[in-house]
């Protein structure tokens, strides 16, 4: 999937407003562009009548040059209300800013190389993927989730051309990731300081992950769940469970505070855990999602109405390496929640990427609650710039294969597959039976570490066919690398081949990256 990443900072040297927001990562080579601009006063009193209206944490303020002294009236009158229908306060001051910060952040050749991007996606016919990354803290607790082209339009977080979260540049490396076909959850449930309904809340996401398990073999995508659930356990027994590497999301539902260090989970009475010694164990058990169905999760933390750097959870973890985090950016209602995890859950369990899975819960919060409540902007989604948000295989992905009760012992006549390194002390890597992912990151299934190897290179698909009783499979190798930098040698010169699908034979060679990279050999036993 195309992805375009955007970084905003704050020039430290050119005066307390100044900022330059530029493209970190894009789909294409020149778009990698950058653009200094000044924070305006209209966002700063935006921003303070969106807290005073909205928020439920104290005054935060981007910078205190920036805050207006004199409030003059925001220009909210450009909404234009449907016919028999009165457009709420509420309602234009979330326009007025999504608007706004839209116009602030895509400007220029900005805005050039997010069209480009976008329209690259649609040309492969898929989504865009934005990851925005805020350096300033200041500028983190604002609601960048529903920044908006125009009247009439969808926030980012809602559009249906793209998939919209938050990352970070400062991480540590993503750690090895299981390829997984089942949702593995550890449901904790912490002190409940202020009636959350947790058990209500444990019984939904239960229900939700139980009936999708049931209809799971009748072939229709939806993946196996198994929740194992925590009622206020000890920091100690947390941890036990998790170590038990059995875990592939994290699930906690219970009372969060802000502060520094990622802030406090209450879990057993009396008993707290913070966001730093929980990203240790996290890291190296295998979980790839850690959720926080609690207040203040994705807040930072604030002393004089200034934000505290790197503070809030959903900081802390992902910079630590965790791969995906979701957390909630102010109080959020037992109500709103149990909206959010039925719809939430449905999707995962459906398979779909992480991204995808918050934006499809995030419109169910929107409908549910309309547009002028802010439920829809609570759930704030960070992924790892070197996760493609996949939490388990795509259901396409694990039926790659005949069915073995198809035929019987059809496994077993099919030759075996690999790909053999030709470089002196090489490794040779046995291809899966569906799809073999190549690529620079862990998260592949053939790990190539070469800087001119893509973090997603290439793959190599293998299809069945059957005529008469005799079964038959084919190789197929497919670039989908930034710069089409995949090579297959055909009558003694190498080719090029980029965004294209070629069938493989055995004996061919391959390259990945550059045409000085290691030569790779394509061979099916027996042939």
């Amino acid at each position: 999937m195309p992805s375009l990443n955007l970084a905003i900072a704050r020039l430290v040297n050119t005066g307390t407003d100044s900022f330059a927001i530029w493209v970190v990562n894009a789909p294409y080579p020149s778009g990698y562009v950058l653009r200094d601009c000044v924070w305006l006063p209209h966002l700063s009193q935006a921003w303070l009548e969106w807290q005073q209206m909205f928020a439920a944490h104290s005054r935060l303020e981007i910078s205190p040059k920036a805050t207006p002294k004199v409030a003059n009236p925001l220009p909210l009158d450009f909404v234009v209300p449907t016919s028999g229908q009165t457009t709420s306060y509420s309602s234009r001051l979330m326009q007025y800013l999504g608007i706004s910060l839209w116009n602030w952040v895509f400007d220029g050749q900005i805005l050039n190389s997010f069209e480009r991007s976008r329209g690259i996606a649609m040309g492969q016919h898929t989504r865009l993927r934005v990851l925005l990354e805020i350096r300033d803290p200041d500028l983190i607790a604002l609601p960048w989730e529903i920044m908006q082209r125009e009247p009439g339009q969808s926030a980012v977080s809602l559009s249906q051309h793209i998939l919209f979260s938050r990352t970070t540049s400062e991480v540590e490396p993503l750690p090895y990731l299981r390829s997984e076909q089942a949702l593995n959850i550890l449901l904790v449930l912490g002190e409940d300081q202020q009636r959350l309904q947790l058990e209500e809340e444990a019984a939904i996401l239960k229900e939700t992950l139980s009936n999708g398990s049931l209809v799971a073999t009748s072939y229709n995508g939806y993946a196996p769940c198994m929740v194992t659930t925590l009622l206020q356990p000890t920091p100690q027994e947390l941890i036990q469970q998790l170590e038990t590497k059995a875990y592939n999301i994290l699930f906690y539902a219970g009372h969060g505070q802000k502060g520094p260090d990622g802030g406090l989970l209450f879990l057993a009475p009396g008993m707290t855990l913070n966001g730093m010694e929980l990203a240790q164990v996290l890291t190296h058990t295998g979980v790839k999602l850690a959720v926080f169905n609690s207040c203040w999760g994705a807040q930072p933390a604030a002393i004089a109405h200034q934000a505290i750097p790197h503070s809030s959870l959903a900081e802390v973890l992902i910079r630590q390496g965790v791969p995906a985090v979701l957390a909630m950016r102010d109080e959020i209602a037992p109500s709103e929640s149990h909206t959010f995890i039925q719809a939430f859950a449905g999707a995962l369990r459906s398979r779909k990427p992480i991204d995808e899975a918050v934006a499809e819960a995030r419109q169910k919060l929107l409908t549910t609650y309309r547009f002028n409540q802010p439920a829809w902007t609570l759930p704030i989604l960070y992924l790892h710039p070197d996760y493609n948000g996949e939490l388990i295989k795509s259901f396409d992905e694990g039926i790659t294969e005949l069915p073995e009760t198809s035929i019987p012992g059809i496994a077993s006549m099919f030759p075996n597959a690999c790909l053999r390194s030709l470089s002196p002390g090489g490794r040779t890597w046995s291809l899966r039976p569906g799809v073999t992912r190549i690529g620079r990151t862990t998260d592949n299934d053939i790990v190539i570490p070469e800087p001119s190897v893509s973090k997603r290179h290439a793959e190599i698909l293998s299809r069945n066919t059957l005529t008469g009783s005799t079964p038959l499979r084919t190789y197929y190798l497919q670039d989908l690398s930034t710069y089409g930098t995949t090579w297959v040698l055909l009558a003694n010169a190498w080719q090029q081949i980029h965004r294209q699908e070629v069938p493989l034979q055995s004996g061919m060679q391959l390259k990945f990256g550059s045409t000085k990279s290691q030569p790779w050999e394509f061979i099916i036993d027996n042939v």
